[in-house]
């Protein structure tokens, strides 16, 4: 019953009208402070999750999320490293693939690039590539056909179009007494590809896979298998198992080993975030501890009074830590509930802002990703709602503990 009297007493406190209307104007500041700063944090984190998500599925639309590759890029043996690899649990499909360097001719023009032979219809099930070819198709590579398709900037760079004729000048030519010879072959462009990646879209070609064997004089060998998965967070586990499954010489790899360093920075921004946004709530916990500080030093009368009826220095720590305790607990599930909404309603809102006031935020011209993408976490809510509902509670301990150890005769003194 201790407890219940405590927690009234706290409660009526919240409710009742203090002489003071200063101390009322800042707890409500620091409960609005609270939730603009939960509310901020979620919708931040959201945005970045969904950018992440956006970058990392763009990436993996021309990369594999697991890849075999052998020695020197060349592989012999890859028809048996391909039925390994698509019995193991988890791998949807296989490609192999041909990796190599040219440097691509148009008229004046020229651009390195990197060559990748593909088989058209295999490459489907393992990128997704062929439905960002904006022109042409990627089916129209066919062994002998001596096509290619290029990414949007490197035919920008090119000044090359559909039908263009473009000359692929591959390294390791021939040295005869007329002096060295490279490997030249003109390429028909039969497609144009954009996957909103620069790296990408400026710097790599699609050739079929046995023109690529030809041109790099590879015989039957090919550079290495790319995987699909059905859950792309697996793919650490799936690289671990199929390195115990084939020779030791291959080379396993997968998405998040091809891009360590950018997804580490971005993990590394996600978490500088949250500790810089997360200041604004411990700016308003210690709000909490101002206003506190102040109720404490008006209500001395009130809380000696409570001492000589026999309430406990316990007993007054707890009314003060409910008080505060609640101020932090509305101001975090206020934030959470309007964050959430926000981080729902992101691809809506922003539009809308734009309309309004005639801008526009990303521009496609600069950036990769011209909306705003978001993506809701409740993990996420949940780290945001528990940091700070203990700061808040943190905030409410000292007040509470100088509350506890007011002395009735020295309150009551000049009352």
């Amino acid at each position: 019953m201790t407890r219940f009297f405590e927690l009234f007493v706290g409660l009526r406190y919240m409710r009742a009208r203090r002489r003071n209307h200063f101390i009322s104007f800042i707890s409500v500041t620091s409960l609005i402070g609270i939730a603009l700063g939960v509310m901020a944090l979620i919708t931040v984190l959201s945005v970045m999750n969904g950018f992440q998500s956006t970058l990392r599925d763009r990436i993996l639309g021309v990369i594999s999320d697991v890849t075999i590759s052998g020695p020197l890029h060349h592989m012999a043996h890859w028809r048996s490293a391909e039925r390994v690899a698509v019995k193991e649990k988890g791998v949807l499909a296989a490609a192999p693939y041909v990796r190599g360097e040219a440097l691509l001719v148009h008229g004046r023009y020229s651009s390195g690039a990197l060559i990748r032979g593909v088989i058209p219809d295999k490459e489907k099930a393992v990128s997704d590539i062929a439905s960002h070819v904006t022109q042409g198709r990627l089916t129209r590579l066919r062994p002998g056909r001596f096509g290619i398709v290029l990414g949007r900037y490197l035919a920008w760079r090119l000044g090359a179009t559909l039908g263009s004729r473009v000359l692929l000048v591959a390294p390791g030519g021939m040295v005869t007494p007329a002096g060295f010879l490279p490997r030249l072959r003109s390429f028909k462009v039969v497609g144009i590809f954009n996957v909103g990646m620069y790296e990408y879209d400026a710097g790599l070609a699609l050739i079929d896979m046995k023109d690529a064997q030809a041109l790099y004089r590879m015989g039957s060998d090919v550079s290495g298998v790319r995987l699909k998965l059905a859950n792309i967070d697996r793919a650490p586990h799936v690289r671990r198992v199929l390195r115990t499954k084939l020779p030791a010489y291959d080379q396993v790899r997968d998405w998040s080993q091809e891009h360590a360093n950018f997804f580490r920075a971005l993990k590394i921004e996600k978490t500088v975030m949250f500790v810089i946004l997360l200041l604004i709530v411990a700016v308003a916990a210690f709000n909490i501890v101002a206003t506190l500080v102040m109720v404490v030093t008006d209500k001395r009368a009130d809380i000696a009074i409570l001492r000589t009826l026999g309430a406990s220095p316990a007993s007054v720590l707890v009314i003060f830590l409910v008080q505060g305790t609640l101020i932090g607990l509305f101001g975090t599930l206020l934030g959470v509930v309007t964050g959430v909404l926000l981080s729902l309603n992101v691809t809506t809102i922003v539009p809308f802002i734009e309309h309004v006031f005639h801008t526009h935020f990303l521009s496609a011209n600069v950036y990769y990703i011209s909306e705003l993408p978001s993506h809701l976490r409740w993990q996420d809510v949940l780290h945001v709602a528990i940091a700070s509902f203990l700061m808040s509670f943190l905030a409410t301990v000292y007040p509470a503990w100088r509350a506890a150890k007011t002395q009735p005769a020295e309150a009551l003194r000049y009352e």
